[in-house]
């Protein structure tokens, strides 16, 4: 590769370099950008958000457990101290691979060298009726807000109630993987507390957290004793589940089952599946599993040289068939991938991608979580809670958002305090 000049500033003039385009400011995104810092490369990430956002602790923001900033840092400023490492603010609306350009929502076109496709998962719905207008998934830190925004109203409205008789109050959560589970025992744990700290007249008798799945056991990729450890905990906190429940239609306020049964409710939050974007189908005409990128094992698109796909957007070959959408398998994809497109642009083999298994959690209310390990074993209870702590902890991005969301947790351990129990005017608003 050519060396690049060295400019009055002393920023090195990157435009001989080739042009590698990343769509996605997510996990998979980052850690890509991150393993061509400094490379003889120049690196432009676009997204629609300036910021880059820890999706696992999204529901504790919508829950009021954390404040938006905990969870999200600006994306130049993570790159800040790489010259190689630009960013462009926007919605891309089309990839043309044929002349190597992204088109974005405002005409503006950018031109690639390599492109790679980190876009993440969004919420599957299943064509159920009124399930992507009326139920609220957390896939955004707009969702995030929204679902605060409604939990609280909720709340406040069954409060003004109160006086002329009390009237149920349902929160139904579909879905009973780690989203569903973490969520609905924080939002237990939520109205536990506003009738505790904050003084809101709510019937506990009325107010009713539903866990629901057509599974015949919570978090189904863990062993059935890390299932019969989290329903024992989740019923402890208040939260009803119910099992080989199908939803058929989802109204503005309420939900409708396979046997009939109509339930009115003040939130459906949605935790039931994810697929890919409309960009994967813009890249691909033939998908993979659950809408998916279908890549070679180098992380290559099927059928090209110059784009590649990574993380929640892509159907990564494993010894499995296709690896799990968690944050590790985008953020070793990511790392895999740099150093893929370096030896393409140097004209040496790639390799193949292969995913080191570091186990999965989920955490159930303030004090406990199970975790899998790698070979098998499980750690469940107050253990697993510190194991998910320091895990998340060593992920979060930023020095400031590590520090305020430890003390947010150490201080939550003892004794939850007043916390951002705010209704945000513009949250309904947000993109």
């Amino acid at each position: 590769m050519m060396s690049p000049t060295t400019s009055e500033t002393g920023r090195r003039d990157l435009t001989s370099f080739p042009h590698v385009v990343i769509i996605g400011g997510g996990f998979a995104g980052v850690a890509c950008a991150r393993g061509l810092t400094n490379k003889d490369v120049r690196v432009t990430i676009v997204d629609k958000h300036n910021f880059h956002t820890f999706l696992p602790l999204l529901y504790q923001v919508a829950t009021a457990g954390l404040e938006p900033a905990d969870v999200a840092y600006p994306i130049r400023t993570i790159f800040g101290h790489a010259d190689n490492i630009g960013f462009r603010h926007g919605r891309v609306r089309a990839v043309e691979q044929a002349s190597n350009r992204v088109v974005l929502e405002d005409d503006s076109v950018i031109t690639y060298d390599h492109l790679v496709v980190a876009t993440g998962a969004t919420a599957a719905f299943f064509d159920i009726p009124g399930a992507s207008r009326y139920a609220m998934p957390l896939y955004s830190l707009a969702d995030a807000r929204r679902l605060r925004n409604r939990l609280l109203l909720a709340l406040e409205s069954a409060d003004v109630g109160a006086d002329s008789g009390s009237r149920a109050l349902n929160f139904v959560v579909v879905g009973g993987g780690p989203t569903g589970v973490e969520t609905s025992g924080a939002i237990a744990d939520l109205i536990r507390t506003v009738i505790r700290r904050d003084g809101l007249r709510l019937d506990e008798e009325l107010t009713r957290v539903l866990l629901v799945d057509l599974a015949p056991r919570l978090l189904t990729a863990f062993p059935e004793s890390a299932s019969a450890y989290a329903k024992k905990e989740l019923e402890s906190l208040g939260v009803e589940i119910q099992f080989a429940r199908s939803v058929v239609e989802v109204e503005e306020h309420a939900i409708r089952f396979a046997d009939g049964e109509r339930l009115e409710t003040a939130a459906v939050i949605w935790a039931a599946g994810v697929t890919s974007g409309k960009l994967a189908h813009a890249v691909q005409t033939t998908l993979g599993p659950g809408g998916r990128v279908r890549v070679t094992p180098d992380l290559r698109l099927v059928g090209s040289a110059n784009v590649w796909a990574i993380g929640d957007a892509a159907a990564v070959p494993d010894e499995e068939k296709f690896c799990p959408q968690l944050a590790p398998v985008a953020i070793q994809s990511g790392r895999h991938c740099a150093d893929q497109i370096v030896h393409a642009m140097n004209d040496e083999p790639t390799q193949a991608f292969h995913y080191r298994n570091k186990g999965i959690m989920a955490t159930i209310g303030r004090h406990a979580a199970v975790a899998k390990l790698p070979r098998g074993g499980v750690i469940k209870g107050t253990a697993g809670w510190v194991a998910w702590l320091a895990l998340h902890l060593w992920y979060l991005v930023g020095f400031r958002n590590k520090l305020r969301v430890m003390i947010n947790w150490t201080w939550r351990y003892f004794d939850w305090p007043s916390g951002p129990r705010l209704i945000v005017a513009d949250a309904e608003t947000a993109e």
